[in-house]
Formats: C-alpha cells, structure tokens, sequence
C-alpha cells in the first residue's frame, strides 16, 4: 500500500513515454515450442540464466488482451511452427484466438506448412495463409503403440506387474508384445473423440458440414498448387508479403512487429489496489511422487517418461495446501492438475489435505491436458471440475509391480546373493517374479487401493458405485466423453474455473487470481471443518527410486496426446 504512490508516479511517467510514437498495426508471435498453461514457477538465478523463459498460456492471453484494449493494433499474426502439443493446450489458445477476434481484432495465421495441429488451431483465425512451396500435411490421428516384452526378453528383462482391470494398460508396453483388444478399444475410442473435435472446427472455418469436412480431412494433404483452389487456405504468399496484404495506412504497407516492440508503445492501465479477497491458483503437475516436487534444472537430449517428468510432491502439495487452508484472504481456491498420476500413496495425502481446504473455502479443480488416474484422484474433493474437450482424463484403476532383472546379471556373468530375514522382506526384489503367495498379496492390496478410488469417486461425484464401476475400470476419457460420464461438470480453461471460483465464494468479477507460493516453515495439519538431485541425470535416477519406493502406482498410460 505504500508503494502505490511510486506505482501511479511510474505509471504516469511510463504512459507519457509510450504516447511518444505508435506500436505496429499487426503483432507477430512465432510458435515454435508447446506452451505449458501456467507460467514456470520461479527458479534459481543459474537455472533462469541456463534455459530461456517459456511463454505460458496465460502470458500469452494476458498480452491478447492488451492488444484488444489498445485501439491503434489491428490485429496478429500467428507464426506458427510444427511443434507438438497435447488437444487441449491448442484448444486453450484456440479459445484466446476467438476473444481476441470478438474483441474487434483480425486474427491471421501463417506458416510453412501445416500438420494436424496448427491446422486446428489456425481454423480459429480469421485466414490462413500458407508460403509458397508449403502444404496442408496429412491430416488426422494416429496411435502407435510400442510392445517391448520380447524384446526386454532379448536382455534378460522383463516386467511382472497386476493390474485389476484390462483397461489399466499403463504397464502393457512393457509385459505384452502386442496390442490387447481393450488397448485397442480405448484408443480407438479416444481417436475417435479427437477426431471429431478437428472436424468440428474444419467445418466451422471453411464452412462446410460435417461429411464435406471429413471428406476435406480424408482428401489431405495439399500441396501449395491446389490448397486454394481446394479451399484448404485462404492465400498462399511468402512471410515478405503479409505487410501488404494485410493492408495498407497512408498509403504504405501496415507495419508487423513483435510484441516486444509493441508492448514498449502500449498505454497500460493505470495500478491499483486491490484489498479484498483473492481466488488462490494451486497447481498439480507432473508425475506424483512420495516427497518434495522438483523439476529438471536443464532439460535432457531426450524425454524419459515418468521419471524424467516434473514432479508433485505429496510433501510440497500438502504444505501448501494447508497454508491456502489457512489463509483468509484466499476466499477460494482454484487447483490446476496436468498429471498422469503416479504413487498412491502421496495422491491419497494429497487428496485429504485438500478435503480440508473444500472444507473451507470452494475449491475448482481445472484440467490441463492430462488429469488421469491420481490425477484425477486429488480432483475428487473440488466441488467443481472443468476440462477441455481433448483433456485425457479417468484412468480411475491402480497397478502395482516390479522390472525383473535377474536374468540380466546371469548373462552378465554378475553374482547377486541375499541374506534376507522376513518371508515377504524380498517381495519387491528385482531378481525373481513374485511368487504364487506374492502375487496373491498384492493382488489383494491392489484391489483394495482400487475400490477404494471407485468409492471415492461415487462420492465425490455424487454417483451410485454401480454407475461409476463400467466407467472407471482404468479407462481412459477426452473431457467431453468424462462430462458425459458425470466425471467433470464444465468444458473450458483456467478461466472459465477462475470464473466459477469467483461466482461460488461471491468475489466480484474482477478480484484478481494470485498463485500460492510454498510456506517457509512447516505447517501442521488442520481440522477439517464440515529437494531434487543435481542435474537431469541424477533428477531421472532419483525419480525411479522413488516410484519403486510406492507401494503401488496410479499411472494413467500414454495415450494419444501431443499433436504437430
């Protein structure tokens, strides 16, 4: 409060300084790299000067809606690359695509050639236009599925895991050698939910029904000298040409910049106090793990699956779900999950701290690309879940076991002997397949952990178990086939669950959405009311050590995700 005074004297020096010349009519943003939804939490000074920022989602719609309120830009233009990125991230940059445009502004898309991806999102623009030489690569979706078994085999490998249903297919990769019919049948179906979403927007943009778009997607690809005449673009000219045809001003073409240069000549709003209660933002990324969350300080020459990812821990997410708990000023909570699950055991504790903050306050749980298995556990308490259409959400099934490699060391000419006291001390040895006796215990305490999740589900959701059971099984669902499920209750973005965060607490739309940083001291459980290892090698040896410390996993399989 007392630096508001300096606050408004900058602004006021700040705005004089930016009258003097004008941004460029059109701001360019080159997409190049997938773009989390979230900014990346703050990180040490050496990692912040190693790697780049990334632009997030939310940065990006925050700049849109500068461009919107400044009446001098006309519009943007979309650079985009083939880069890979999960249905519902385009879906959340389609979304600030449509604001923008009903905001007033002209929303054109451009690039080299366009694959499935930037296709859909390009469909939200007002043209698209492709470079000369360029085209319309095959449009579609595809899942190709990678069945090591006989090939682990091959080393002496091999993986002994239970699963209580079929569906819960996260561990097939590695113990069958080829594709079972659930596998199959859920992918299929989940193909067939994305598919239908690019048909859906192809119609929208180039105005056709749904069997001229299917034929339009079938009849791909298209090269430069038919994609006009095809109606698969709007023009085809080089990135040199855009500034004439965008238009022209006093007789010269319109001028193209980035936003850096733009924002130096924006008129920002004046600052402003804001004393009332806030919507507190909490986030959930990555694969869910006993302990403290972590990222990689540098990213690796190549992604390692679970171990590799970011991780939640139940540590980190209980403090800081207790602290919001506490904190009067957050009248409520909106809990942003992009996880494919992970530990049982610290899902579960998350899951209850955050039981005491639905106690408290309402809490909204949004959906990121994935939010399957304990992620959609830790959903359970919100009283309110929003996903994106192309979200991969349920998964709700558990499955526990061991990579054998005792055939491995025997090849290897390696000795390995063990003195163990305890019957079942060994039990999750890496040397031997379990046992008959083994095997039947953590079958049992697997189906345990498993109804246990139906249950929560059935009421959290308010459903019968006997309507929850065919949908849960570890079966996989897009957003829109969970709404139809009951498994979430609203399709949209972060600010869609800030909106209803807002309407449930009775905040006035405008208090603003603040992200909880971790508490500095331990905060002790509450009532309820009605560090990671040095580098991205030790960071991945790290991670298998502790998802082989869980007694049990709660991993949602790679599914269709990422699109380019």
């Amino acid at each position: 409060m007392l630096l508001l005074p300096f606050r408004w004297l900058w602004w006021l020096v700040s705005s004089a300084r930016r009258s003097i010349g004008k941004p460029p009519q059109f701001v360019v943003f080159v997409l190049e790299e997938a773009l989390p939804t979230l900014p990346d939490p703050p990180r040490p000074l050496w990692q912040r000067l190693a790697a780049r920022p990334r632009l997030s989602v939310r940065e990006l719609g925050e700049r849109f809606e500068a461009i919107a309120r400044d009446a001098r830009i006309k519009g943007v233009v979309l650079h985009l690359r083939s880069v890979g990125m999960p249905m519902a991230t385009l879906q959340d940059i389609r979304e600030l695509v449509l604001e923008l445009r009903r905001s007033g502004k002209r929303v054109v898309a451009w690039a080299p050639s366009y694959t499935t991806g930037t296709y859909y999102l390009a469909c939200a623009c007002d043209e698209i236009l492709l470079m000369p030489a360029g085209m319309i690569e095959p449009l579609g979706f595809a899942s190709t599925g990678v069945f090591l078994a006989d090939g682990l085999a091959q080393f002496g490998l091999s993986a002994d895991f239970i699963q209580v249903s079929p569906y819960k297919s996260a561990a097939d990769p590695l113990t069958k050698s080829r594709m079972t019919p659930e596998f199959r049948e859920q992918v299929t179906w989940l193909l067939d939910s994305q598919h239908q979403e690019m048909l859906r927007a192809v119609a929208e943009a180039r105005m056709l029904d749904e069997a001229g778009a299917r034929e339009f997607v079938d009849c791909s690809p298209y090269g430069d000298d038919v994609a006009v005449e095809k109606h698969a673009v709007d023009r085809v000219l080089t990135e040199e040409e855009l500034p004439a045809h965008l238009g022209r001003e006093g007789g010269a073409p319109v001028a193209i910049g980035t936003w850096e240069r733009a924002e130096r000549r924006m008129r920002t709003p004046p600052p402003r106090l804001w004393l009332g209660k806030h919507v507190a933002l909490m986030r959930i990324e990555g694969i869910i793990v006993d302990g403290r969350s972590g990222r990689l300080p540098v990213q690796p020459p190549v992604e390692v699956p679970l171990v590799g990812e970011e991780r939640a821990g139940d540590l980190s997410v209980v403090q800081m779900a207790r602290q919001v708990a506490a904190d009067k000023r957050a009248a409520a909570v909106v809990l942003f999950v992009n996880s494919r699950g992970g530990s049982s055991t610290a899902s579960e504790a998350m899951r209850h701290a955050l039981r005491v903050v639905a106690s408290r306050k309402p809490l909204v749980v949004v959906m990121g690309a994935v939010a399957g298995s304990g992620g959609y556990d830790v959903a359970t308490p919100g009283s309110w879940i929003v996903a994106r259409p192309g979200t991969l959400t349920g998964s709700i099934g558990v499955l526990g076991g061991k990579i054998v490699t005792g055939s491995l060391w025997e090849r290897l000419l390696v000795d390995r002997e063990t003195i163990a006291r305890g019957r079942h001390v060994t039990m999750n040895n890496d040397e031997a397949r379990y046992t008959d006796e083994e095997r039947e215990i953590v079958t049992r305490e697997i189906d345990r952990l498993y109804r246990g999740f139906v249950d929560v589900v059935a009421a959290s959701r308010k459903l019968p178990r006997e309507v929850v059971e065919p949908i849960a099984q570890g079966k996989v669902w897009t957003g829109r086939q969970a709404l139809e499920h009951k498994l979430v209750d609203e399709l949209g973005g972060l600010e869609a669950g800030i909106k209803k965060a807002r309407s449930l607490s009775g905040l006035p739309a405008t208090a603003p959405a603040r992200e909880a940083r971790g508490p500095r001291r331990l905060v002790p459980p509450l009532a309820e009311t009605a560090a990671p290892a040095a580098g991205w090698f030790g960071y991945v040896v790290e991670g298998v050590r502790l998802l082989n410390r869980a007694p049990a996993l709660a991993v949602m399989e790679y599914l269709p995700g990422e699109l380019t």
